[in-house]
């Protein structure tokens, strides 16, 4: 039963690894096509890059609306 258990946990950070890699890839382009200097998207997509959940979080919260 244990077993099951933990293939179920495996099973979900798999998932949850995949969907966090899919948003940060959806942050990405957003701040490539998004207005902006280069100096900007250059820091959003190292901060992205460098902190993945929370950098994707900062960006869909403060930086997706400006430009």
């Amino acid at each position: 039963m244990e077993n099951l258990m933990l293939i179920g946990l495996i099973d979900l950070s798999y998932l949850l690894g995949i969907l966090i890699f899919v948003l940060d890839i959806v942050a990405i382009a957003g701040v490539v096509m998004g207005g902006g200097s280069i100096g900007h998207k250059l820091l959003w997509i190292l901060l992205i890059l460098l902190l993945p959940v929370i950098g994707m979080i900062l960006y869909f919260v403060f930086g997706k609306n400006r430009g």
